[in-house]
């Protein structure tokens, strides 16, 4: 189970929106991604801070709103 992958839920760990849940949706490169979440702004996110969960969703558009309302669908 690869831990870092599109469409991987996670939680923020540190930060300002540290208890947050967000999904990835794009790998920038080998310490960053960027993420996007209910609480959580769409921004590019340091892997260290961010611990990995179980669930999987699929990342269907580009749009930041479209996904937030997947991720809402998917955490519910």
């Amino acid at each position: 189970m690869p831990a870092i992958e599109v469409g991987r839920i996670c939680m923020k760990i540190s930060g300002r929106e540290a208890g947050e849940k967000c999904v990835i949706v794009e790998i920038i490169d080998d310490k960053f991604v960027e993420v996007v979440g209910n609480t959580v702004k769409n921004r590019r996110c340091n892997i260290k801070h961010l611990e990995p969960l179980e669930q999987v969703m699929e990342v269907k558009s580009d749009d930041p709103e479209a996904i937030k309302k997947d991720f809402e669908q998917a955490i519910a």
